[in-house]
């Protein structure tokens, strides 16, 4: 396996049955996408992405889960992390990489900022 993991996609649209296949199949963690919007297009967490997380939680899935798309802020992440073990912030740490005057402080102030 040279040590590479599959990792596997949940959507709000993907059936409980499906869900728990993916999750027996799984070695590594469950990606939540958290929308069918493209990547950073959106900001907050929606009642109904709530309903989609809550769903997921409450099928007591044994692989570990992270929520992307829409993450960009404390509050987004903080909110997801009610229903997963982590979440990926893509776009928003893209654009901080990519307005950085000194990298490792934009960082580290970044990742500050969101924990």
């Amino acid at each position: 396996d040279n040590g590479i993991s599959n990792i596997f996609l949940i959507t709000p649209q993907t059936p409980e049955e499906r869900a728990r296949m993916l999750d027996e199949n799984s070695s590594s963690f469950l990606y939540m996408v958290s929308s069918a919007a493209v990547t950073g297009a959106k900001k907050g967490i929606s009642e109904v992405q709530t309903d989609y997380f809550r769903r997921i939680k409450d099928m007591k899935l044994k692989t570990p889960k992270v929520v992307g798309f829409g993450i960009s802020d404390r509050e987004s992440y903080r909110r997801v992390c009610d229903y997963a073990e982590g979440a990926i912030i893509g776009s928003a740490f893209v654009k901080v990489i990519g307005q950085s005057q000194n990298l490792k402080s934009d960082i580290k102030e970044f990742v500050a900022g969101i924990k």
